[in-house]
């Protein structure tokens, strides 16, 4: 069972894919609210979209918040049953004012939606990701923040067609001035869809040892990624690579973890992987609890052992 009219609402084009997939299987018709162009509009259309209404780009001093009552009078007017922002820190701050305004609340942190008799099962962390919650909405539009990694998106059909309207909303002061904008620093990676993906965690002691474990993703043709004290204590990632609850949630053929511990909080951006494989020294890591292949080892030792064994096959 599907609901009838299920909205997404972004600030990142690269999460479009996978919004309109997740989309496509829970309602039987899909809409995009852009703050893009007309290009934009077209690969959302391409993605699955049937209706993109384009808020435009906010000017200097305006931020897409302040559009916030004229999209929750469109989804009112249309009667959205479902509406899906991104969970970008813009876009939470969105879904909070939208909520308000339908005297309802956001579910966050969504790990899974499902219809079921007509109302929508939500499934999101709680607790920093300790725990799964199961809730049912009772809120005649539901709200919700989906990060990546959630929903996969669909083959890309540049035969699609559907509709482009272009929308002049109505900005509401919000008390906010932008008084500068610069671009975000960082890599531009999309962690989320890489279908390989090795993990490291704190068995590194030192950042020059990160060379093992890339030398491993180049055999394997996998992306890099690291859990929070890499990325945020020691510095030695980018943040973008942070896998975890508040980092990037992966859904990949393959998860190899390097030196992770395997707290709850890593394991929840990677429960989604169909094989876990881990390396860690100490057996009572909790990682072995969740993993499909396991070995008790120190990296320093089988690393290099696995690298010489897979460049004389290569």
């Amino acid at each position: 069972m599907t609901m009838n009219h299920v909205w997404i609402i972004t600030d990142d084009q690269s999460a479009v894919g996978e919004l309109c997939g997740g989309g496509r299987q829970l309602g039987s018709q899909v809409s995009v609210i852009l703050f893009s162009g007309h290009e934009q509009a077209e690969e959302a259309i391409a993605a699955g979209a049937d209706q993109v209404y384009l808020f435009g780009k906010p000017g200097e001093d305006v931020i897409p918040e302040t559009y916030s009552r004229s999209i929750a009078e469109l989804l009112r007017e249309k009667t959205a049953d479902l509406v899906m922002v991104h969970s970008s820190i813009r876009g939470k701050l969105m879904a909070g004012r939208i909520a308000t305004q339908f005297a309802t609340s956001v579910l966050s942190n969504i790990v899974e939606l499902t219809v079921e008799d007509s109302s929508m099962i939500a499934k999101h962390m709680v607790y920093g990701g300790l725990a799964i919650r199961t809730v049912k909405a009772l809120s005649e539009t539901v709200i919700v923040t989906v990060g990546s990694g959630i929903f996969e998106a669909m083959p890309r059909d540049a035969a699609r067609q559907g509709r482009v309207i272009a929308v002049n909303p109505e900005v509401v002061n919000s008390g906010i001035r932008v008084l500068e904008t610069r671009p975000k620093q960082g890599e531009s990676i999309n962690l989320s869809a890489a279908k390989r993906v090795v993990g490291v965690g704190r068995g590194f002691a030192n950042k020059e040892d990160l060379k093992l474990a890339e030398d491993l993703a180049a055999i394997v043709g996998a992306e890099m990624g690291c859990s929070r004290p890499i990325a945020e204590g020691e510095k030695w990632m980018s943040k973008e690579r942070y896998i975890g609850v508040s980092g990037v949630f992966l859904k990949p053929d393959i998860y190899i973890s390097l030196g992770v511990s395997g707290q709850i909080q890593h394991m929840v951006g990677v429960r989604q992987a169909k094989t876990l494989v881990a390396i860690n020294k100490d057996k009572n890591a909790p990682v072995f609890k969740q993993v499909d292949i396991g070995l008790v080892g120190d990296i320093y030792s089988v690393l290099p052992q696995i690298l010489a064994k897979m460049k004389v096959q290569h």
